[in-house]
């Protein structure tokens, strides 16, 4: 194992450190791609794991209620769910669509919850067109 370490000032504050563990070979000419790939990897982490808890996800709640090894199988169905989200973002237009029309994730969340509580949907794509139509986006945005 090799470690690089790195310092960011301005104005002789110290605003940034850290140290970055890898197995690839440190030289002059590859330690900077290391501190910038391992700052891009703590910041996609960082972000993910801020979403897992703050916006929806609820990660932060105690799954310690049950037996065993509920807890774990709870955390996993909540990360999946991040996953499942994250694909949707990038294929399927009417979820992006929708997303970008509604303030907040949560906000999305709740409507999705509403919608299922009160009605039962034949499938994803028809919530999704009854979703476009309410919010009047889409194919039926308001002339």
């Amino acid at each position: 194992m090799n470690w690089c370490e790195t310092t960011i000032t301005s104005k002789r504050k110290q605003i940034y450190h850290n140290a970055f563990i890898t197995d690839f070979k440190i030289t002059d000419k590859n330690v900077a791609g290391i501190v910038v790939a391992g700052r891009a990897r703590w910041k996609i982490e960082n972000e993910n794991n801020n979403t897992l808890k703050t916006k929806g996800y609820h990660l932060k709640h105690n799954f310690g209620h049950g037996k065993n090894h509920l807890s774990s199988l709870l955390a996993t169905l909540n990360i999946l769910a991040f996953l499942l989200h994250s694909f949707l973002t990038f294929c399927d237009d009417a979820y992006r669509l929708i997303r970008a029309t509604l303030p907040t994730r949560k906000t999305f969340f709740q409507d999705i919850r509403a919608l299922m509580r009160y009605h039962c949907f034949p499938s994803w794509a028809v919530m999704m067109d009854f979703m476009m139509r309410g919010l009047e986006i889409g194919p039926y945005e308001a002339k």
